[in-house]
């Protein structure tokens, strides 16, 4: 389970043109391209000669270039002007967690989860001693699997969705319908809107995540092009905020 779940996780490339190379369960073809980044590189050789672990190792060895060091700046200006929900937030792929702290209050309490060890070991290190640590918990745990005891209000995937494998998406959609509360809000940034092949990141349309989401109940509220994407994702992502319907969830 865990060897194909790998590619659950988080990414933040930001240069899409080095991942063209096709990508099927972490086997990347080389392309000419991928000399021009040697964190790029390196990471898609980790991935390569060690398919079950390889995310693991670039975090053990520090080969993360899709971390960009920050919280995501349309995510932390939601949380300031009131747009987002409170209660329990849950961040899936939270990598090095900058957006789970960025949104943690005494209003709402944020779970960041990521698959990898050495991930939540960065991240706890980097914000134990943070003000708002007792707003928020970092937890190592696969979010295919994970059975948490309660249900969320907020749920924000940002290169989750795009990380996983293409025929994953409807388990990853059902996985957000149980986790969700009946009135619950899934916010997305959809991304990377392109036509490139292989990955990850996949290529991404606001369509492909209606053709999962529907059937589960969850329809986009509002999809509109993210202003504050940074500088090598304008125009190649768009801000989603869908609701589920009131029916059955797993809790």
């Amino acid at each position: 389970m865990r060897t194909h779940l790998c590619t659950c996780y988080s990414l933040l490339f930001n240069s899409l043109p080095l991942l063209t190379s096709p990508l099927s369960r972490i086997t990347m073809a080389r392309s000419n391209n991928n000399t021009s980044n040697p964190k790029v590189h390196k990471m898609q050789h980790l991935l390569h000669s060690d398919p079950s672990g390889g995310w693991e190792k670039c975090w053990e060895k520090g080969v993360t270039p899709w971390d960009i060091g920050q919280p995501t700046p349309i995510l932390v200006h939601l949380n300031q002007t009131g747009g987002l929900p409170k209660g329990r937030a849950l961040v899936p792929g939270c990598g090095s967690g900058h957006d789970v702290v960025a949104i943690a209050c005494p209003e709402r309490f944020v779970v960041g989860l990521d698959i990898s060890e050495n991930a939540i070991k960065q991240a706890t290190k980097l914000f134990s001693s943070s003000k708002s640590a007792e707003y928020f918990a970092f937890l190592e745990a696969d979010f295919f699997a994970w059975c948490p005891t309660q249900l969320f209000d907020l749920i924000f995937d940002y290169t989750f969705f795009c990380a996983i494998e293409p025929e994953m998406r409807p388990q990853w959609a059902s996985r957000i319908q149980d986790l969700l509360k009946p009135d619950g809000e899934l916010i997305t940034l959809i991304f990377p809107i392109s036509d490139h092949e292989g990955g990850p990141p996949y290529k991404v349309s606001v369509s492909d995540y209606e053709e999962v989401l529907h059937p589960v109940g969850i329809r986009a509220e509002s999809i509109v092009e993210n202003h504050l994407a940074i500088p090598p994702r304008r125009g190649r992502e768009k801000l989603g905020r869908w609701k589920r319907s009131i029916c059955k969830s797993l809790l």
